[in-house]
């Protein structure tokens, strides 16, 4: 057998060098956010096939698909829960940038530059950084064949839509949420009715604003704040880094509040795992690594973790 050398330093072997580089970064960084917020477990190590052409769906996309969708939503659900109903975003500061925040790089965007002074003005407004802001609109919209993000993008499994995949029930109960960008822009033009809920008549106008990508950026960056504060209120570390706040502000986007909440503390059950993993990887695959770890939760656990880890990245973009 006759074995082919090439040159070091040759092109190919370049790329290669480099492929190995980013995945290593890649396991490095996923494995320092799980440090982070104390969620490292020992089936962490399971290595599990990913489909990067699978479109992301959150739990709210999933209950829609699976028919369970009749009980209320998970955002809607804590929107209106007697303990977050009156909540009111303009009675809490802004969250403090994480300490060692860096500064985004427009250059770093390529051809999302455009999109650098809206991620930079929503940031300054909520405390929540601006490469994680990058680093979630980038794990969420479409991209065309130069990387630029899809204003447009459209689930067609689902309502998801704009460059925050927000359903049509999460953008409305932003839009009904005190202190939000959103909220109060619905107010200025006049689309809630006196008890702050959004009216019939301007309903398809709300929900054709997610196509804005101002409005969809500010309200990503609503989303991340109001979930990050839930979790914080639940006992439960966010990170203090961009990266672990960006990785843990897009669980809880990926999952709703409620089930991130559990993921983190003690970990969803079987019957739930099992059903995102199976609507995220195909029921085949999804049976083979449950087959692998022993249980449906620790097999979502090892791919969501991995998934996150590696197109969660908001240093890309300082």
């Amino acid at each position: 057998m006759t074995i082919q050398t090439r040159p070091l330093g040759s092109p190919d072997t370049a790329a290669t060098a480099a492929a190995i580089h980013r995945n290593a970064l890649g396991s490095a960084q996923k494995r320092l956010w799980q440090a982070a917020i104390g969620t490292m477990a020992p089936d962490a190590e399971a290595k599990l096939p990913q489909n990067p052409d699978m479109e992301r769906l959150d739990l709210d996309t999933l209950l829609e698909l699976s028919g369970q969708a009749t009980q209320p939503r998970p955002m809607a659900a804590i929107l209106h829960s007697p303990e977050f109903r009156d909540i009111d975003l303009r009675s809490l500061e802004a969250s403090q940038p994480a300490p060692g925040a860096v500064t985004l790089d427009p250059a770093r965007l390529g051809a999302n530059a455009r999109h650098a002074p809206a991620l930079e003005r929503a940031a300054e407004r909520t405390g929540i950084p601006a490469t994680a802001l990058a680093a979630i609109v980038n794990a969420e919209a479409a991209k065309d064949s130069a990387g630029q993000w899809n204003v447009y993008s459209r689930n067609s499994r689902s309502s998801a839509a704009g460059l925050g995949q927000f359903l049509s029930r999460t953008w409305e109960g932003m839009a009904e949420t005190r202190g939000t960008w959103l909220n109060q822009t619905a107010q200025a033009k006049g689309w809630l009715d006196r008890s702050g809920q959004v009216r019939t008549a301007a309903r398809a106008e709300l929900l054709q604003l997610r196509y804005n990508a101002t409005a969809s950026i500010e309200t990503t960056a609503d989303y991340a704040r109001f979930n990050l504060k839930t979790l914080q209120r639940s006992g439960v570390p966010t990170g203090e880094d961009p990266s672990a706040v960006a990785r843990t502000a897009y669980l809880a986007h990926h999952l709703g509040a409620g089930d991130a909440i559990k993921y983190l503390k003690t970990g969803l059950t079987d019957e739930r795992a099992s059903m995102l993993l199976r609507a995220q990887i195909g029921g085949g695959r999804a049976s083979q690594a449950i087959a692998r770890t022993g249980d449906a939760s620790a097999a979502h656990r090892a791919w969501l973790d991995n998934y996150v880890g590696a197109r969660v990245r908001p240093e890309r973009f300082a």
